[in-house]
């Protein structure tokens, strides 16, 4: 095993002990700049105190419609669309006084026009921009550092069974040995040495050369996945030099016996690893492939997309009808919005038909087993009925869990379901549901777990009283037992950091914290931005990554906000926190939208809320507490 060894030496005349490996890991990328909030005083136009104009996106409305206190954007998602840097242009063209392009009227009772209108008006600004889709990145930000000097522990790779390795993981822990560059080192050849692993976050570890002791001074961060981490004997069977470190060369006189003591005994990568690692990132969805998929403009219904790229299994989707394929949306392959060709009419969703009347050359539908399959339900017997209430995390507002009744039942145990009090007429805001989806609840479920419920918009009588609601509705609860109360054992504990989609930009991965825990429901923080962003996802979601996963694959990591973006905020987001108890008390749905503009773009449906604590699951702890 150690016939690797090679006892050659180095120049040591050097006072410099710091050299930098060509393999030194760099940072990871990180995307999309913050601008700073221009402090432009807030008019109303034309001289109506009661309307507002939206400094993103330049849309008229009413305004009590729009978000936040200072009434400056008509959504969330604009609020955060103009602090970020892809917007630069529709920015400074306002900053500029050029008027927008085309006004919106909002109404009142439909929040959903108003932000689908305001949708409409920011795709068309993008018509006449290249493609700037891909972050930019944000130099400085490394995983390790921001671990090392927090003291943040990260959720292990087995929490995340949809991601490389997730399933296979095996032992991999502090202590394990495995061999590497050795960058301390001033040979004109790439040599190696051995290593332990100190720390552990996601894929990423803290490594210690062999030899240090307690000596930390060289320690390094890097991804246990890359292609330069080797299981101890790799450079026997390889014939790579085993040199050790510069910095301690002269510690010990014979380095091989030093190596049989400390590693005898000790564990090791198996010497398939890199293999599995290959393996694992085999993605069986193809460029060119056609798939259903909700409608990011019309959350009712569904549209053919075709495969554009895939990254990590993040799949970019093309609107078939988009005929400079600018108009995309991103989902993970497992994510429950894309369905096979024909999956629509089969259930009985909606589905918005294609004007191009045959495929274009060389594209195909994917085949029907590559889509996750979802649980087979009895609907023979009691089932989920029209006009039954229960709650559901709202897809247009992630933070919160609301009020909600099903409008329609689908086959194969489908169900569209509307946000009380925030529908539109004709119900292109309904969502669609599975039976066995982790997203909806039984009526009692938020009070049970001390979780703030969202009641219907402009609903008067509060603090609001289910047993009270269901009286005045005439309605009854969708029975307990129908919904899902299984809870796996995930293995997230509040405080662990991860990378997460941002649902309401699905493009991007973020730098975010898991603050709170029900059952299998995760409450995800977006590292540097406030609470109001944060989002209710399943602990089984195929939006969430162990820490380093967008170095494995490539991907654009999204940092954590600055702190000068954090300060520019200063006074209108602490109006926003304070105004959140009032927006969850059913004033306004669209006070409490989560992130960025593709909120509209439909993926804030994205069914992945969810996710599991350690609690007791009886079916006790759903049921609601009867009012005489």
């Amino acid at each position: 095993m150690f016939d690797g060894y090679d006892s050659c030496s180095e120049d040591t005349s050097s006072s410099s002990s710091s050299d930098e490996s060509e393999e030194e890991v760099a940072p990871l990328p990180s995307g999309l700049p913050i601008i700073k909030n221009n402090g432009q005083v807030y008019t109303y136009p034309d001289g109506k105190s009661g309307m507002a104009t939206c400094e993103m996106c330049g849309m008229v409305g009413v305004r009590d419609a729009f978000y936040s206190k200072t009434k400056r954007f008509c959504s969330v998602s604009c609020s955060r669309s103009y602090s970020s840097n892809s917007k630069k242009a529709s920015i400074l063209a306002r900053l500029q006084g050029k008027p927008p392009t085309k006004k919106a009227k909002v109404l009142q009772k439909q929040p959903l026009v108003a932000k689908l209108a305001a949708y409409a008006q920011y795709q068309a600004t993008l018509q006449n921009q290249a493609k700037t889709k891909a972050a930019v990145p944000v130099e400085g930000f490394s995983w390790g550092n921001y671990i090392n000097s927090n003291s943040f522990t990260a959720a292990p790779v087995t929490c995340f069974k949809h991601a490389p390795m997730g399933t296979c993981w095996g032992d991999i822990a502090e202590g394990v040995r495995v061999e590497v560059p050795n960058s301390d080192c001033s040979l004109p050849t790439k040599v190696f040495w051995i290593a332990g692993i100190v720390k552990l976050a996601g894929y990423n570890a803290l490594l210690r050369y062999e030899g240090f002791e307690n000596d930390s001074s060289l320690d390094f961060w890097c991804n246990i996945c890359g292609s330069d981490i080797h299981p101890v004997g790799w450079c026997a069977t390889s014939g790579k030099p085993l040199v050790p470190p510069r910095t301690i060369q002269h510690k010990y006189t014979n380095w091989k016996a030093f190596l049989v003591k400390r590693l005898t005994g000790a564990k090791t990568l198996p010497p398939d690893f890199s293999q599995k690692v290959s393996e694992s990132m085999q993605y069986p969805f193809k460029a060119s492939m056609r798939v259903e998929v909700v409608d990011k403009t019309h959350l009712c219904r569904t549209r053919v997309a075709v495969v554009e790229s895939v990254i990590g299994g993040r799949l970019r989707l093309v609107y078939e009808e988009s005929e400079d394929k600018t108009d995309d949306f991103w989902c993970h392959m497992y994510s429950p919005l894309i369905h096979h060709i024909g999956w629509s009419r089969s259930i009985g969703h909606r589905f918005k038909r294609s004007d191009i009347t045959k495929k274009q050359d060389g594209h195909f539908d994917a085949p029907s087993h590559l889509f996750m399959k979802v649980k087979e339900v009895d609907a023979a017997g009691e089932w989920f009925k029209e006009g039954m209430k229960l709650e559901a995390i709202d897809p247009l507002n992630l933070s919160a869990i609301c009020v909600a009744t099903i409008r329609k039942v689908l086959a194969d145990g489908y169900l569209m379901i509307g946000i009380d009090g925030s529908e539109a007429a004709d119900g292109s805001d309904w969502f669609c549901y599975h039976a066995t989806s982790p997203s909806i609840f039984p009526v009692g479920f938020c009070e049970i777990n001390m979780i703030e419920l969202t009641p219907p918009r402009g609903y008067a009588k509060l603090p609001f009283k289910w047993f009270d609601y269901l009286r005045e509705t005439d309605s009854i609860a969708a029975p307990v037992k129908l919904f899902n109360k299984e809870v796996p054992n995930h293995g997230f504990h509040v405080g662990m950091k991860l990378e997460a989609v941002d649902l309401m930009e699905p493009r991007l991965v973020c730098v975010a914290t898991v603050t709170r825990i029900i059952h299998r429901l995760l409450r995800i923080h977006f590292d540097g931005w406030e609470d109001e962003y944060d989002q209710w996802v399943d602990c089984e979601s195929p939006d969430l990554y162990p820490v380093g996963w967008c170095q494995l694959t490539g991907y654009q990591l999204q940092p954590p906000a600055p702190q000068s973006s954090r300060d520019s905020q200063s006074s209108s987001s602490k109006q926003k926190k304070k105004a959140k108890s009032q927006q969850y008390k059913g004033h306004k749905k669209m006070t409490s939208l989560q992130l960025k503009e593709e909120l509209l773009d439909g993926e804030e449906y994205s069914f992945l809320q969810g996710a599991s604590d350690q609690e007791s699951n009886g079916s006790a702890s759903y049921y609601i507490k009867q009012e005489p």
